[in-house]
C-alpha cells in the first residue's frame, strides 16, 4: 500500500463513518414510526447496537474491561451515552421534518462549533488545539453552508 494511501486511510473511514449517519437518521426515523415513539426507537437502535458490538468485540479479542476503573472515571466520562440517546430521538423526531440533508448539515455545524470549543479549552481531556482566524473562516463557511441548505429546501 503506497505512504499516501495509508496516510488517508483514517480520512476515508472517517468519510464512510460519516456517510452512514444519513442513513442512520433515516432508518431511526422509520422505527420511530413504525413503533410509535421515538424513544423506543432509539432503545431499539442502542440495543442493535450492543448486538453488534459483542461480536465485535469478540472477534477483535478485547481484553475484559476495567470495571473498577469506572468509579475513577471523570463526571463527564458518562456524557457519550447520553450525547448517543440525545443525537438518536434528534434524528428519529427531526429527519422526517427537515430531510435527510437538512438534519445533517445542522448536525455537522454543531459538531464543528462544539469540536472548537472542545479544542479551544482542551476539554474532555483532550489537547488544547487553539481557535485561529483560518478556523473560525472555516466554520463560518460551514454554517453558511447550513443556513443555504435550509434555505434551500424550505417551503
Amino acid at each position: 500500500m503506497p505512504a499516501s494511501l495509508f496516510a488517508a486511510l483514517p480520512l476515508l473511514i472517517a468519510l464512510l463513518a460519516g456517510a452512514a449517519v444519513p442513513f442512520q437518521a433515516g432508518s431511526n426515523a422509520a422505527l420511530g414510526r413504525l413503533l410509535g415513539h421515538p424513544l423506543w426507537a432509539a432503545g431499539v437502535s442502542l440495543l442493535v447496537s450492543l448486538l453488534m458490538l459483542v461480536p465485535a468485540l469478540l472477534l477483535m479479542r478485547a481484553p475484559l474491561p476495567q470495571v473498577q476503573q469506572l468509579a475513577h472515571a471523570p463526571w463527564w466520562a458518562w456524557f457519550g451515552g447520553v450525547a448517543g440517546v440525545l443525537y438518536i430521538t434528534a434524528a428519529l423526531v427531526l429527519t422526517p421534518r427537515l430531510g435527510a440533508a437538512g438534519f445533517i448539515v445542522c448536525v455537522v455545524a454543531g459538531q464543528v462549533l462544539s469540536s472548537l470549543l472542545i479544542d479551544q479549552f482542551g476539554l474532555m481531556g483532550l489537547p488544547e488545539r487553539p481557535v485561529n482566524l483560518l478556523r473560525l473562516a472555516g466554520v463560518g463557511m460551514i454554517v453558511l453552508g447550513m443556513i443555504a441548505v435550509q434555505w434551500g429546501t424550505a417551503r
